[in-house]
């Protein structure tokens, strides 16, 4: 496996110019640089600029639609409905936080139902936005593709996506808590990734067309037109459970399409929809004795002593994990060959259409 170091700041460089040559608004194209290359600066290529290919199918066959402006469709006060009308996920997510934000701030809470986005990144990142506004959120996201890559626990075929949820805790006086995971033993980004580098995938996680548990990540993309494997639930029976729910509540309470064959799919692109709640802890009254609870619990925690079998001897909260990757990733980002070909084919299409385009990728690796 060969990786391919790109300056951070001629990455993000790339990457706006890139959906700039496409149409992107200025806004637009920053918020969508600034979401995948900070998804891989927080160690998830998943979600990181790997995506972009995908994001230029789905513009070119008229499902991603640029420069949109969310709608809001119900509004209660602090409960509400908002349409992203399958606008850049980066873009249209960013507005309806910032309303969520807004309603948070005005009336203690909000809980606000996004519907329609293309595809919104890591969800991490939007509890984040909310955690720089003093606010704790709990997010429940689903997801619709052109095919289901999870199967229910105890099922051998998919039936629903990988549906994170998320949770973001600002801590004052210390880091946030941010969790954000899949609910799948592992996020699809991932398993592209690992095919893309050529490598496996840890036990546990696939199964293969055929319903028996596999390791090899190829059960996901081969052969071209299926029949595909599919991600197995993190957890078992809990990581199904909590699926279901992310659906129920992102997308059914949203208004929006559940996963199943009823429901329009996309072919090249991915809708996202997500429920939010967002809440100002000050409103409680609890300010001082959870920040004193707060630092003393989670310094508590990590003094564990690390367990036989963990290699990097210490305990880590929520949130750590993407804070070593930032400072690890600060100047220079990884990118395996497979990715990197496929966003310079990604380049290539947008200058075959819009007649201009960043140029490769590639030649930005450092020592070109």
């Amino acid at each position: 496996m060969i990786e391919h170091l790109i300056s951070t700041v001629a990455l993000q460089t790339w990457v706006i110019d890139l959906f700039r040559a496409a149409g992107s608004h200025q806004v637009e194209a920053e918020l969508t640089a600034q979401h995948l290359v900070g998804a891989n600066l927080a160690g998830h290529d998943s979600h990181g600029v790997g995506m972009a290919p995908r994001y230029v199918q789905s513009l070119l066959n008229n499902e991603l639609q640029l420069n949109q402006r969310v709608e809001i469709v119900s509004d209660a006060g602090s409960l509400l409905v908002v349409d992203g009308r399958r606008g850049m996920g980066q873009s249209v997510t960013h507005q309806a936080m910032e309303i969520a934000i807004a309603r948070a701030r005005q009336q203690g809470t909000c809980v606000m139902g996004l519907r329609n986005a293309h595809h919104l990144g890591r969800v991490g990142h939007w509890a984040e936005q909310a955690i720089a506004a003093g606010l704790v959120s709990i997010h429940f996201t689903n997801a619709v593709s052109r095919m289901p890559m999870v199967a229910p626990h105890g099922g051998g075929r998919a039936r629903y996506l990988t549906n994170p949820f998320t949770v973001g805790i600002p801590v004052p006086g210390g880091e946030p808590i941010v969790l954000d995971f899949a609910t799948s033993a592992i996020a699809q980004g991932k398993v592209r990734v690992a095919y893309n580098k050529g490598l496996r995938v840890p036990a546990g996680s696939l199964l293969d067309a055929e319903g028996r548990p596999t390791d090899d990540p190829a059960v996901m993309f081969e052969p071209e037109g299926g029949p595909f494997g599919a991600l197995r639930t993190a957890g078992g029976h809990k990581g199904h459970a909590l699926a279901m729910v992310c659906e129920l509540l992102g997308a059914a309470l949203s208004g929006a399409g559940t996963m199943q064959p009823a429901t329009p799919l996309p072919v090249h692109g991915v809708w996202n929809n997500m429920l939010t709640i967002a809440f100002d802890p000050q409103r409680l009254g609890t300010g001082q004795w959870f920040e004193t609870q707060a630092r003393e619990f989670i310094d508590w925690v990590r003094t564990t002593p690390p367990s036989a079998d963990n290699a990097d001897g210490a305990v880590q909260v929520p949130g750590d994990p993407e804070r070593a990757a930032r400072q690890a990733r600060a100047r220079l980002i990884p990118i395996d060959s497979g990715t990197l070909a496929q966003l310079d084919q990604a380049s290539a299409s947008i200058a075959a259409r819009f007649g201009q385009s960043p140029g490769p990728l590639s030649a930005l690796e450092r020592g070109c």
